[in-house]
């Protein structure tokens, strides 16, 4: 499954900058025109987490969770996206979201440093308890 994408990537060089403004512009123009293009949105949300845009990326990841309900790494995008925008409500009910439909990366999840203030609050706990449980095969996900 690929990870999430962060926003603390290295340091990106000036002509790096300028070619990642060039694609989200293009990318904008694709998604104006076809809004439910899951594909081009999950690059568009890509990079505007590369480019530290993390409210652009936000509205992309919640369009996404509406066009693809059960797709795991969405959720986990979402919670990232919620986490770097300050709610960390939202960000602990997304994740739980994923986990339940079936993310499984818990090392990257424990590591994750957009996931950094999520991992804090106090209602982390429910979270982490999930992940116990389903790596010790009580839950559902026992087998996959």
């Amino acid at each position: 499954m690929p990870q999430k994408r962060n926003t603390k990537n290295k340091k990106l060089k000036r002509k790096d900058l300028r070619d990642l403004d060039v694609k989200i512009t293009f990318l904008e123009g694709i998604v104006r025109r076809d809004p439910q293009f899951v594909d081009a949105l999950k690059v568009l949300g890509d990079h505007y987490s590369q480019r530290g845009r993390t409210e652009g990326s936000l509205k992309v990841d919640q369009q996404l969770s509406t066009l693809e309900p059960a797709n795991p790494l969405v959720f986990y995008n979402l919670a990232c996206s919620y986490a770097l925008n300050g709610d960390l409500i939202l960000a602990l009910s997304s994740l739980d979201k994923a986990i339940s439909l079936g993310y499984q990366d818990f090392k990257w999840m424990s590591k994750d440093p957009d996931l950094t203030p999520v991992r804090k609050h106090p209602l982390y706990v429910g979270i982490k308890a999930k992940i116990r449980k389903l790596q010790l095969g009580d839950g559902p996900l026992t087998g996959i």
